[in-house]
C-alpha cells in the first residue's frame, strides 16, 4: 500500500511539473519574443552615410550601467513599440550595429538611457530618420548577436563569428567606387567582380556556410579593412575576386594568386588556390594559367592569416575573353566554380 501511495505521488509531481512548466511556456511566450528580422549584407555602406544629412541631427545616446543583466545590453523601447517595429542591421565592415525603431521620435532616447553590459560598444548615438528613430553603436570589433525582446527592454547580447557558426568564408570582390580597376570600353572590373560576387552569394545562402563580404555595392573598402574582416572573423578561407591583363592581348585563361608565407598542414593558402583554379577552369571550360605566390603589391594576400587566393577570372585585355566576362551566363559559371571550391573544401579538407 505504501508502495503504491508512492508511485501516486511520484506521478502526480511530474504530471504537476509538467504542467507548471507548460504554464510558464505559455506565458512567458507573449512577453520574451526573439527578434529575428535582421538585415545584413544587403545593407550599403554608403546608404548610411547618405542619411547623415543636415536634416538628421545625431546625439550621443546616454549609457548608465548596472540596470540589467550584464550579459546583455538593454535598449530601452517605447510601451507602444512591438517586434515588427524594431529592425537591426549589422554593418560588420564598419564594426557598427544599427537598431532602427519604428514609429517613435528622438525624444524617448533623449530621456531614457542604455544599460547593461556595454563592455564591446565604444560609443553610441542615435538621430531621427525617416523610419524613426536610428540607434547606432560603434563595437570594438566584429561581432554577430542575438537578441530579446521583453516587455519594453530590448536586448542584445554580443558574440564572436566563431561562437555562431562553424563554417565561415570571406568573400572578396575586389575594386569598387573610383577604383574602377581594369576596363576595356564599357567593361569593368569593380563590376564584374560584384556580379560574380553577388551571384556566389545566392548559392552560398542557401547552405550552412557564413559568408561575410566586403561590399555588396559600389565602395571600396581599404585593402587594412578587407584584411581584419577575414582575420576578425576567424574564418576558415579568404576568397578575393578580380580580373587579370597583361601586355599580351592574345593572353587569356584563370589564374589564382596565394599567399606563400602562410602554410598550416593539410590545407593552407596553396591547396586552396589549386583547389578554386581547377574548379573555376572546369565550369567554364577554360584554360589555366597555374598558380602564382603572391608579390608585395597584393597586399590582402600578404597580410591575411588565414588561408586565403585571389582568383583572376579571366583577362580583360584579351577583347573575346572580355566580352565574355560581361555576360551573365558566364559570370554564373566563374561563381559555380568557387562555390563548388568551397564545397569541396569542406567535404574533402575537412577543416571543420
Amino acid at each position: 500500500m505504501k508502495l503504491n501511495l508512492m508511485k501516486k505521488a511520484a506521478i502526480g509531481s511530474v504530471l504537476f511539473s509538467t504542467v507548471a512548466m507548460g504554464m510558464i511556456l505559455y506565458l512567458s511566450a507573449g512577453k520574451v519574443i526573439t527578434i529575428s528580422d535582421v538585415a545584413q549584407d544587403e545593407v550599403h555602406r554608403d546608404v548610411l552615410s547618405g542619411q547623415q544629412g543636415s536634416d538628421m541631427k545625431e546625439q550621443a545616446l546616454t549609457f548608465v550601467l548596472g540596470e540589467a543583466d550584464t550579459s546583455y545590453l538593454r535598449i530601452p523601447l517605447p510601451e507602444e513599440c512591438r517586434a515588427e517595429d524594431i529592425v537591426i542591421e549589422n554593418h560588420y565592415m564598419d564594426q557598427e550595429l544599427c537598431v532602427i525603431v519604428k514609429n517613435t521620435d528622438s525624444a524617448f532616447y533623449e530621456s531614457n538611457a542604455i544599460s547593461g553590459n556595454r563592455e564591446m560598444v565604444r560609443q553610441g548615438s542615435f538621430e531621427e530618420s525617416k523610419e524613426g528613430v536610428r540607434l547606432r553603436f560603434m563595437l570594438t570589433d566584429i561581432f554577430e548577436y542575438r537578441t530579446i525582446l521583453e516587455n519594453n527592454d530590448l536586448y542584445v547580447s554580443f558574440l564572436s563569428p566563431r561562437e555562431m557558426y562553424d563554417k565561415i568564408v570571406v568573400i572578396d570582390p575586389a575594386c569598387g567606387g573610383s577604383n574602377t580597376g581594369y576596363g576595356t570600353g564599357n567593361i569593368y572590373e569593380k563590376k564584374i567582380n560584384l556580379q560574380i560576387a553577388q551571384k556566389l552569394k545566392e548559392k552560398l545562402d542557401k547552405t550552412d556556410i557564413k559568408a561575410y563580404y566586403t561590399r555588396m555595392d559600389d565602395v571600396n573598402p581599404e585593402e587594412e579593412e578587407r584584411v581584419e574582416l577575414a582575420n576578425g572573423t576567424r574564418a576558415d578561407m579568404y576568397i578575393r575576386i578580380q580580373m587579370d591583363w597583361n601586355q599580351d592581348e592574345s593572353l587569356y585563361g584563370t589564374t589564382v594568386v596565394y599567399n606563400g608565407d602562410y602554410f598550416i598542414p593539410g590545407f593552407g593558402s596553396v591547396e586552396l588556390a589549386d583547389l578554386l583554379e581547377r574548379s573555376v577552369v572546369t565550369d567554364i571550360k577554360g584554360k589555366a594559367l597555374g598558380l602564382e605566390e603572391a608579390g608585395t603589391e597584393e597586399y590582402a594576400i600578404k597580410h591575411i592569416t588565414i588561408p586565403a587566393a585571389a582568383i583572376k577570372a579571366g583577362c580583360l585585355s584579351n577583347k573575346q575573353e572580355a566580352i565574355l566576362l560581361g555576360r551573365e551566363d558566364y559570370q554564373e559559371k566563374i561563381a559555380s566554380g568557387i562555390y563548388n571550391a568551397i564545397i569541396q573544401v569542406y567535404e574533402e579538407m575537412k577543416i571543420n
